[in-house]
């Protein structure tokens, strides 16, 4: 008889402890009775994103899988648990498991930005040069000579180029000149994408778009001393001339408009300016001399949360339609941050583009946050790589290493190539953080597949080599500038506290 109740017991206490409360027997015989969430009632302006913790009543071990819908994604989305305001209006987030649900009723208002902030130039690189101060970073290319009261240049066919890289986009630069009566003074970058002039005789300042975009200004006259501002701000260029002595100015503006997308591939025809890419130049188109005795490079804000460089996806003022230019993901973060934001792309540009102008401008600009977005065209190393982070910190700034976004050339997943694949190992051997550009880009969200819909088109067809027949979805449009802004938000929320 004992042993009979022995083993009755020895069976009837696993079976007790199974069924206690329904608590341990695992999903698969457990049965929810309710849902309980983290908030009930949640009021976000558009672009916050937050999450939702969803816990079951009674509680179980092991962590359930719980369905979320939205009532109206347009307004709100959910992914397991995370909410993002997409527009202004109402909706309704629920959570449901089994036959238990809860709801979350989310109110998106439209945001309220931070009042636009003020800040003061930073000067980069400031000389006064004559014969007793040979600044070696003038390339002279034989149409200049020092003097004493400074470089004169009286010969045309070249340049004299200031060898200091910078692609900042709010920046400007400053020659102090006095021109001779028939002079027409050229200010230009290196590349010649960009092309000014100060034409004495015609008495007039063009930057020269096609057609030109032209000012006259009456009180030009040679011998005289002027100070002639060339101020890049993102599409935006612009020449001013102030005479020294009289403080009467005049300036002439162009604004770029891009064409979004290439070739065949193209929205609209656009209006070029150029971004003034790499190098400061200055000469004579025609007439007898100028005489140049300062040059002043200045960023136009000296303290700032966050800095953000790359390549030609960190400068769609480049080929972005004016109309579009404040869905790009740059001009989004700017104005999320009250202005308190800057963007320094090169269109083409490389780790080791990166590497030539960043230490041009971060010295000069207390930025808390730098974000470095570089790769699809090639060079990135572990030791390059590396190297710019460092330079970043030594400069008292925290480095932001993103992935790629996705593009149709895959590069973004290619390890050979320096690719996601190598920035995620920098970033996990550094310890820094960055956004997974490549997931907001892509059509499953994993990174894989470029969602074509969020890029402009590039169709080169009929073009002659070396670019027949090239055809490639690769720079974001509005709506890629969105995503990627988004996934910043979402992955690096640190920056926006």
């Amino acid at each position: 008889m004992k042993v009979f109740q022995y083993l009755f017991a020895g069976l009837l206490l696993p079976l007790l402890l199974s069924c206690g409360c329904g608590r341990q027997a695992g999903p698969a015989g457990y049965q929810i009775q309710g849902i309980s969430v983290s908030k009930t009632s949640l009021e976000l302006q558009v672009g916050d994103q937050f999450v939702v913790k969803a816990y079951p009543k009674p509680s179980v071990a092991k962590e359930l899988t719980f369905s979320w819908e939205s009532s109206d994604p347009s307004v709100a989305s959910v992914s397991a648990g995370l909410i993002e305001a997409l527009a202004v209006g109402n909706a309704v987030i629920t959570v449901s498991y089994q036959s238990a649900s809860a709801q979350v009723a989310v109110t998106v208002k439209a945001r309220e930005e931070p009042a636009e902030q003020t800040f003061k130039h930073s000067v980069m690189f400031d000389e006064r040069i004559n014969s007793l101060n040979k600044v070696d970073k003038l390339e002279l290319n034989g149409v200049a000579s020092w003097q004493e009261d400074g470089l004169l240049v009286n010969r045309t066919g070249n340049i004299v180029k200031l060898n200091r890289f910078y692609a900042l986009a709010e920046r400007l630069v400053r020659y102090r000149i006095r021109p001779s009566g028939d002079a027409v003074c050229l200010f230009r970058s290196s590349e010649g994408d960009f092309n000014a002039t100060v034409d004495i005789p015609r008495k007039k300042i063009s930057i020269l778009t096609t057609p030109a975009t032209a000012r006259e200004v009456s009180f030009l006259a040679g011998d005289r001393e002027y100070d002639v501002e060339i101020h890049h701000i993102y599409q935006k260029a612009v020449v001013r001339i102030i005479d020294v002595a009289s403080g009467q100015q005049e300036e002439v503006v162009a604004v770029n408009d891009g064409e979004g997308g290439c070739g065949q591939g193209k929205v609209q025809n656009g209006f070029y300016v150029g971004p003034g890419w790499d190098h400061y130049c200055f000469g004579l188109s025609s007439g007898t001399s100028m005489l140049v005795s300062r040059i002043t490079v200045e960023s136009l804000k000296d303290k700032i949360r966050l800095l953000i460089i790359g390549d030609s996806i960190t400068q769609p003022e480049a080929y972005y339609p004016t109309e579009d230019f404040p869905q790009a993901y740059t001009q989004l973060l700017i104005a999320r941050l009250g202005g308190s934001a800057m963007s320094s792309g090169r269109g083409g540009g490389t780790i080791n583009t990166l590497l030539e102008y960043v230490p041009n401008e971060l010295p000069y600009i207390q930025a808390d946050y730098v974000m470095v977005t570089i790769g699809a065209n090639g060079g990135n190393t572990e030791a390059n790589l590396t190297q710019l982070m460092n330079i970043i910190r030594d400069n008292g700034s925290i480095p932001i290493l993103n992935n790629m976004p996705c593009n149709e050339s895959g590069t973004q997943n290619n390890a050979d190539f320096g690719g996601n694949p190598l920035i995620r190992q920098v970033r996990a051997k550094l310890g820094i953080k960055g956004a997974e550009l490549d997931k907001a880009t892509s059509r499953a969200g994993d990174g894989a597949e470029v969602d074509k819909g969020m890029m402009y088109w590039e169709d080169y067809t009929g073009y002659p080599a070396p670019m027949t027949g090239w055809q490639i979805y690769h720079h974001p449009n509005p709506k890629g500038g969105q995503a990627i802004f988004r996934q910043i938000v979402k992955d690096l929320p640190e920056i926006f506290e």
